[in-house]
């Protein structure tokens, strides 16, 4: 595009010695009083609000300088630029995000009709259009509007106010339909996250009310999809309680899916009668015939808790440690553990650890919950965070500690966009003995 100054040489508005066909910048054809060339006073109606630019694609010189003179002076007039065919236009508009309005004749040397709207908006559907027209095809306006155009205009009954008032209906117009597809686009992911909150969340299947549970899911600020954070509790029928904690990589409707594939591919395991010692490996399998790509991975960790309520099996496959809760005091707590799922298929191992219970509850969680950044700067909470985190809510009941640990983090981070990744917490234990 080629930047023209007020004292060019010109022919009908263009400068001349350019090729035919290269797109200008059409200059402002004013003299020194603001007035047009024919001595009469284009009143400008445009307002702080209008558009800062537009594009006119018009082959005929006479057209675009009367168009040109129309959109008048001033500081509030639109920046006006000009393409002589319709693969001019199209390649302006994919050059440059900031062209807010297209005026298109539908007479050009490569696209004629309505042909011109349709192509136009195929190849650059983010354009809000008005058509000119000429006097006898109103038809002709009225099909472009029906192709998709937001405004259609007759040369012959063109004026300064009109040509403006039409370029505003288009550009809001077009802003209207973007806000509309947004506001569908919204409703559709926030029907997908129930979908999948509810594969991803599931209601604990428990036997027994001697158990105390407090399951939390907190998501990251991009809420367009769920992550791939996942959590549940079942008793199965000798009164085991077995608990999993878990967490694909990477954010979206792939990993929450994943997400949901292998809780569920968990608890059928549970239900089934599967040894602790063998579900990772199955779910590994599952996840490495399911996953999108060779790169994504999960970690989790799952809990045992048998009858006899003394002691705990602990299986872990990359994830976290956790946090130990007795009385009045919180500690970290890291079992021996194996690699994530999906890293090694079919080469790894994960060990069961075996921890005695004296009444303590286990605090289980995703890495969401302590690896955000706090004070605007790139310090994160980290793990020992965490625990003194915890140290100064040691004395809560479960529901509220949990709640005092996210509470910290959402707060921590509200000014900086909120938390970057989803978090989901479960605490579990043994009531204790009456």
């Amino acid at each position: 595009m080629t930047e023209l100054a007020h004292d060019s040489p010109t022919r009908a508005g263009l400068p001349v010695g350019l090729p035919a066909d290269a797109p200008v910048e059409i200059p402002r054809a004013r003299d020194p009083h603001g007035r047009d060339p024919h001595g009469l006073d284009i009143p400008v109606v445009r307002g702080q609000d209008g558009p800062e630019s537009v594009l006119l694609v018009e082959d005929d010189d006479g057209d675009a300088l009367l168009v040109e003179e129309y959109l008048g002076g001033g500081s509030t007039a639109p920046r006006l630029l000009r393409a002589r065919n319709l693969a001019e236009a199209v390649k302006l508009l994919t050059g440059s995000p900031v062209i807010d309005c297209v005026l298109l004749d539908l007479h050009l040397p490569d696209a004629f009709g309505v042909d011109a709207v349709t192509r136009l908006l195929r190849d650059a559907p983010g354009a809000a259009v008005v058509v000119l027209t000429g006097l006898s095809e109103e038809d002709a306006g009225l099909a472009a509007v029906a192709a998709g155009a937001h405004e259609y205009l007759s040369k012959s009954l063109l004026e300064p106010q009109s040509l403006d008032r039409a370029i505003r209906y288009a550009v809001q117009r077009k802003q209207i339909e973007r806000a509309t597809v947004a506001l569908r686009e919204s409703l559709l992911r926030a029907e997908e996250n129930a979908r999948l909150e509810r594969g991803l969340l599931p209601t604990p299947l428990l036997r027994t009310d001697d158990l105390l549970l407090a399951t939390r899911y907190r998501p990251g600020r991009d809420l367009a999809l769920l992550g791939g954070d996942f959590f549940d509790v079942v008793q199965s029928e000798d009164g085991t309680v077995h608990v999993v904690i878990g967490d694909v990589s990477g954010h979206g409707a792939a990993e929450a899916a994943l997400g949901v594939c292998l809780r569920v591919a968990w608890r059928s395991f549970v239900l089934a009668g599967t040894g602790s010692a063998d579900r990772a490996g199955l779910l590994e399998q599952m996840l490495v015939a399911e996953r999108a790509s060779g790169d994504v991975f999960a970690t989790l960790i799952t809990l045992e808790f048998p009858p006899d309520r003394r002691s705990v099996r602990i299986v872990r496959a990359g994830h976290p440690g956790l946090l130990v809760r007795r009385a009045t005091d919180v500690e970290w707590y890291e079992p021996e553990g194996g690699p994530a799922l999906g890293l090694l298929p079919g080469l790894a191992e994960w060990p069961v650890t075996v921890r005695p219970l004296d009444g303590e509850s286990l605090v289980l969680f995703t890495d969401g919950l302590f690896e955000w950044r706090f004070g605007g700067g790139p310090e994160r909470l980290g793990e020992e965070g965490l625990l003194a985190l915890a140290l100064e809510h040691r004395a809560l009941p479960p529901d509220d500690f949990v709640d005092a640990l996210i509470g910290a983090a959402v707060a921590a981070t509200a000014d900086h966009g909120g938390l970057s990744d989803d978090a989901a917490v479960v605490h579990v234990g043994w009531k204790p003995a009456p």
